[in-house]
């Protein structure tokens, strides 16, 4: 009998997905033994994030940003990160060129569309500082479906996208934007999104999750060297209402696909130095709190992050 593994998604299916449903498709998953379901979060509404499937057990892993690994970890909850899905984050602050805002200082007084993420607005506010504002900014909480709608019909002024995604899609759609990439701007953001587990799950599970990580890794690496077939895989498998524009999805997967592997040509390889200097900056600007509030001085970034579940992989699943 295969082994079940449900995977949470951070988003709805988009092509920083594809190698999972790749894998999927070509029966990856099944030559590895492992019978893997996805979990959407528009399933209930985005009422329940991934990082907290997987602490409650609802889900054996989770796509997740690294910054939800240290904030389970600062109350306790020993998640950690198994895997990287891109080599480098490829997010950033947008705004619309009509709007004039085309610096991160000008963004004090106007209004962010917010995810409600933990450390998300002390991020933004640190950018803006950075830039020599005040980081005085009004957040607006929007529903996570509706974020990039807001951006467009002004509803907010700012938000946090993909360069791969909702980047791709303002190119196509005609509509021009200023973005600010965190490290224009002394920011050392982290890897995002990284692929979360449970400590105690991956330890007892240790060759599944091996199984997993292997069969996952081939289709990231079809995916990086089949863009436009991957695109069509995506599409079918995935069978998502997000994914009707072909056009779209394509040029998307065209520009994600370079991200997925290192300069060594491994996927999911993290390295210590971005672990090390994303937690530094968090802690030096008192970001970091345990569960009584109290302010962290002192992390163990090798406890956030392992890529002993990576280690072995071959080519040996061929796609």
């Amino acid at each position: 009998m295969n082994t079940k593994i449900r995977l949470a998604l951070d988003r709805t299916p988009n092509t920083n997905h594809t190698g999972f449903y790749v894998a999927l498709a070509k029966g990856a998953y099944e030559q590895a033994g492992l019978d893997v379901t996805f979990i959407s979060p528009d399933q209930e509404n985005y009422q329940i994030a991934p990082s907290r499937r997987v602490a409650q057990s609802d889900a054996h892993l989770a796509v997740t940003p690294s910054e939800s690994v240290v904030s389970y970890q600062t109350n306790g909850v020993p998640l950690i990160a198994v895997a990287t899905l891109l080599a480098r984050d490829v997010s950033a602050i947008m705004t619309l060129k009509e709007s004039g805002i085309e610096h991160p200082r000008e963004l004090d007084g106007k209004v962010y569309a917010s995810y409600g993420a933990r450390y998300e607005e002390d991020i933004i506010r640190q950018l803006i500082q950075n830039d020599d504002g005040r980081g005085q900014f009004v957040p607006h909480k929007s529903p996570w479906a509706n974020i990039w709608r807001a951006l467009v019909t002004r509803e907010v002024d700012a938000a946090w996208c993909w360069l791969t995604w909702e980047g791709v899609k303002a190119d196509i759609d005609g509509i021009d934007l200023n973005q600010f990439l965190f490290d224009e701007y002394e920011i050392p953001y982290g890897y995002n999104p990284v692929l979360t587990a449970h400590q105690d799950w991956a330890e007892q599970n240790a060759d599944a999750l091996h199984r997993f990580l292997e069969a996952t890794a081939a289709g990231f690496r079809f995916a990086m060297k089949n863009p436009d077939e991957s695109a069509r895989i995506l599409i079918k498998t995935a069978n998502h209402p997000t994914l009707k524009n072909r056009n779209f999805i394509e040029q998307s997967q065209q520009m994600v696909s370079g991200y997925y592997l290192d300069g060594e040509g491994q996927w999911g390889f993290m390295h210590r130095t971005i672990w090390l200097s994303f937690v530094n900056w968090m802690i030096r600007n008192r970001m970091l709190t345990d569960a009584k509030g109290e302010l962290i001085q002192r992390m163990d970034v090798d406890a956030l992050f392992t890529n002993k579940f990576l280690e072995g992989i071959t080519a040996g699943i061929r796609l």
